[in-house]
């Protein structure tokens, strides 16, 4: 029987005359699916991939350079057993089946007795993570969230030593924070990348998993502009490398041994990793570390304006031809934007010339710049592209600072001092013109111990007017440097004005 007596549905005939229909093609002289006369053999040719390098047969040299500038960061937190049941964590407020990457062991009662009033006991023990030298004098980089409630932070190198270290300063916004080696020496440090990786570059990750310090994983460039709900400013590159607990704060490297972005979160039902990690991209290390080098704190750019998506209905509603920008539905009196004569119903299309896709890239841009620069922002009105030119003020809320002794080298701004109080300039708050508020108390710090409550105003600080925290810090750094055993404050409360001395405690 040949085949045309084979029936139609038979698997032999069709993969027989398959066969004839490939041979009549190479033989009518088509090659690649073009015929030899021009003519296209298909409808579309298939998409081709130019020859590229293959990933290397062993990142071991990349590991080779780059492993001594990672280290493991060991923190000793300690909290009331209440604050640890009622602080929303930023672990918390991350979407279901989102977890940090924060190694910690449970706490331990080491007073044996009860906080004064509702604190309760207080709960001791060491949380985990991973961070890396980015300079030779001894500058680290890990996540805020391993070191935000840290009392001893310590960091081990990779060749075993451990070192004492101190916060510089801290973005829970971004959640990066800056830490400095107090063993003075030169380190071994790695640097940022220039440029973003692409989808699909190869990446090697270093870090402390579940307290195993010098552990390396691989994989790919996922994706990325990942917002993970995790706070206003997500821009997360999504790596498929194998990151867990511990590894919080650690570096994901490109093939030249730069940092492309520093490891924080991960997506996981269980806790461990299945392939979805979120690590922070270098661009916005880079802005926020030299922010924290250079004050200890950050602050971002603000325009002034409530803004929105806007979706293809919208747009059409406005009478726009294009679904690209942001748009604004109420802008703030006495701010940036309502100074440039932004409005409700503007539809901002483009920052110092280049474009905003959406609503959450605007936030991003503006808040990646400083307080004081000048944009140029193109918007549309009424179908016409305008231009306004406005200078950013200061993210509301950004010029709260801590008066303690968490590690900053510019102490006219932080302060050296713990004296337990969190500050803002009393206008800022809305507590009047002069002063500088007290916005938070710790009950055990010395200022609580001389009766200084949430909504005081310090008025004078060693008989000289304040109305900053960095003035604050700066008048007590002068009576510890006069060898004042305390400091003089002229303290306005409910009760009326009064001066009240503040013992300064030793340094160290």
């Amino acid at each position: 029987m040949s085949q045309h007596d084979l029936p139609a549905s038979s698997p032999v005939r069709r993969k027989a005359l398959a066969s004839v229909a490939a041979v009549a093609l190479v033989a009518s002289g088509a090659i690649g699916g073009t015929l030899l006369d021009g003519r296209s053999a298909f409808a579309q040719a298939p998409i081709t991939v130019s020859p590229q390098a293959q990933a290397p047969a062993s990142f071991a040299d990349v590991v080779d350079t780059v492993k001594p500038a990672v280290v493991s960061v060991k923190v000793v937190v300690e909290s009331a057993a209440s604050e640890d049941r009622q602080t929303s964590s930023r672990t918390e407020r991350l979407p279901p089946q989102l977890r940090e990457l924060f190694g910690e062991r449970g706490g331990r009662d080491e007073r044996g007795g009860e906080e004064r009033g509702r604190q309760g006991p207080r709960q001791r023990g060491q949380a985990q993570g991973s961070g890396f030298f980015v300079s030779a004098d001894g500058y680290v980089v890990t996540n805020n969230h391993v070191v935000e409630r840290g009392k001893i932070v310590q960091v081990t190198t990779d060749d075993g030593r451990t070192l004492d270290a101190k916060v510089i300063g801290s973005d829970p916004k971004s959640d990066l924070a800056l830490l400095k080696v107090e063993e003075a020496g030169t380190y071994p440090f790695v640097k940022l990348a220039p440029t973003a990786p692409r989808v699909g570059d190869w990446v090697v990750a270093i870090g402390n998993p579940f307290g195993l310090g010098g552990t390396v994983t691989s994989g790919i460039v996922s994706a990325r502009g990942r917002d993970i709900g995790a706070g206003p400013y997500d821009d997360f590159l999504q790596i498929d490398a194998p990151i867990n607990r511990g590894n919080s704060g650690g570096p994901t490297f490109n093939l030249k041994g730069e940092v492309v972005g520093v490891n924080t979160a991960i997506a996981s039902p269980s806790g461990g990793s299945v392939g979805l990690a979120f690590a922070i991209p270098a661009s916005t290390v880079q802005s926020v570390v030299a922010q924290l080098k250079d004050s200890g704190s950050v602050s971002r750019g603000y325009l002034g304006v409530q803004i929105q998506p806007l979706p293809k209905d919208l747009a059409e509603g406005l009478g726009i031809g294009r679904d690209k920008g942001a748009l604004v539905n109420s802008t703030q009196p006495d701010t940036p934007a309502a100074k440039a004569g932004l409005r409700a119903g503007d539809v901002l299309v483009s920052v110092n010339g280049e474009a905003i896709p959406d609503a959450r890239d605007l936030t991003r841009r503006i808040a990646g710049l400083r307080p004081g620069t000048k944009v140029e922002i193109a918007y549309l009105r009424e179908g016409r592209e305008r231009n306004a030119t406005v200078e950013l003020g200061l993210l509301p809320g950004q010029d709260v600072a801590s008066v303690d002794e968490r590690g900053s080298d510019r102490e006219t701004e932080r302060g050296s001092i713990r004296l337990g109080l969190q500050l803002a300039p009393a206008a800022r708050v809305g507590a009047g013109e002069e002063g500088v508020a007290v916005v938070n108390v710790d009950p055990e710090g010395p200022a609580a111990g001389k009766g200084i409550r949430e909504g005081d105003i310090i008025l004078e600080i060693g008989g000289k007017p304040v109305s900053t925290p960095g003035d604050v810090a700066t008048g007590i750094k002068a009576a510890r440097d006069d060898g004042r055993k305390a400091v003089l404050m002229r303290v306005k409360s409910r009760e009326g004005t009064r001066f009240v001395a503040v013992a300064l405690p030793k340094a160290g």
